[in-house]
């Protein structure tokens, strides 16, 4: 049996994707989505991400870095999203590349760099008053990651987990003008494309999307997702944290 289909198999009957180490689907069983945001070094979507969430009655992921819980302009936002009930996880302190981008993928931190890292981030975390028991999903720095990063992780009793590939969502960041520019007419359509071509929807998919992309990008994915939301609404689909998705 091919292996994606043996994966597909598995989440079909309640279990998760994994990918290297990490989980990168939920089962397939059910119309839920996790919504994943990231945040970093931008933030200047969240209020609107915030807001539609409320509304709506959506509850979403936040995976946030020691240098976005350490600015004191984003401690409102932060403590907003734990206040409206959404998950706040960790995303290392200070947002480390675990990887070369080009040739053999091979860990580049040490192990001890590794845990100094994380460690540093759930510190910030408990300024908020998130536990590490409350927040044992950890999504990685730029979503790279080797083997070697998901074992470490579980050595600490945490779950890396990474965005479900198939979509451009992840591409959001990008910036005018760039080989790598992707529109946000291009990320919307290709995710209500990929719910209609995959066999299993968007179920149990991690979306993965940005709190912000910065000045360099004026086409704002967030100014969308409003739209991304109620269409997939439509649809039938709910969205909930990812501990629920993954429980």
């Amino acid at each position: 049996m091919p292996a994606i289909v043996l994966l597909l198999a598995l989440a079909a009957a309640g279990m998760q994707i994994y990918s290297e180490g990490a989980i990168v689907r939920g089962p397939v069983d059910r119309k839920q989505i996790a919504l994943v945001f990231t945040g970093h070094e931008f933030a200047e979507g969240a209020t609107a991400i915030l807001d539609v969430l409320e509304r709506r009655g959506m509850k979403a992921s936040f995976f946030l870095t020691g240098a976005f819980l350490r600015d004191p302009d984003k401690a409102p936002l932060v403590r907003r999203m734990v206040r409206d009930g959404h998950y706040v996880g960790a995303h290392s302190d200070a947002h480390l590349l675990y990887a070369p981008w080009t040739g053999p993928k091979k860990t580049i931190v040490s192990r001890e760099e590794f845990v100094k890292d994380l460690e540093a981030n759930y510190a910030e975390l408990a300024r908020f008053g998130i536990t590490r028991d409350q927040a044992r999903f950890f999504l990685p720095p730029y979503e790279w990651y080797t083997t070697e990063i998901a074992h470490w992780t579980r050595q600490m009793g945490l779950t890396l987990i990474n965005f479900t590939s198939g979509t451009r969502s992840n591409a959001d960041y990008t910036e005018e003008g760039s080989p790598q520019f992707v529109s946000s007419d291009t990320i919307l359509h290709s995710i209500l494309t990929r719910e209609e071509q995959d066999e299993h929807g968007l179920n149990g998919f991690l979306l993965l999307l940005h709190a912000g992309a910065g000045p360099g990008r004026k086409d704002k994915f967030h100014m969308r997702f409003d739209e991304l939301a109620g269409k997939l609404m439509e649809r039938g689909y709910s969205f909930v944290r990812v501990d629920v998705l993954l429980r």
